[in-house]
């Protein structure tokens, strides 16, 4: 499994679908076919403020409007939340916003798994043994659903 990171989120127009017309912002374009050229799409995201971060959310707005074959349509998602003090709301809002998307959510993927701290090693990665145990368990459920 290879897994690539979507790292332009912050380069991002902000949403308005009256832009959402080609010829569309280069970044733009990127994210959706980043999007379109991914077997399944995992989200990992933390909760802001009782919801999605507007970032994020902005990611998702660009999202919706991706016609094209290979788009979140029917694509496999799943998210992975490392926080401490969990994301229900996040999670509910980004359940919502997916269910416009017509994605297909993979639910054993989808899951909670605290990070503190003290589970990170000074490289940076995470050093517990049942941490990565438990994402490596959402990851096979997410690839078996490709």
């Amino acid at each position: 499994m290879a897994l690539t990171l979507y790292p332009w989120v912050s380069r991002l127009p902000h949403f308005n679908p009256d832009h959402d017309i080609p010829p569309r912002d280069p970044v733009v374009e990127s994210l959706r076919a980043a999007i379109r050229d991914a077997d399944a799409v995992l989200f990992s995201i933390p909760e802001y403020a009782g919801g999605l971060p507007g970032s994020f959310k902005n990611v998702l707005d660009w999202a919706v409007g991706d016609d094209q074959i290979g788009s979140l349509y029917l694509k496999p998602v799943a998210w992975i939340n490392c926080s401490q003090r969990g994301a229900d709301d996040a999670h509910g809002a980004l359940r919502k916003v997916l269910g416009y998307l017509g994605a297909r959510i993979v639910e054993q993927a989808c899951v909670i798994v605290p990070v503190g701290g003290d589970a990170i090693g000074p490289d940076g990665l995470i050093w517990s043994a049942s941490i990565r145990r438990s994402l490596t368990l959402a990851l096979a459920e997410l690839s078996r659903d490709i």
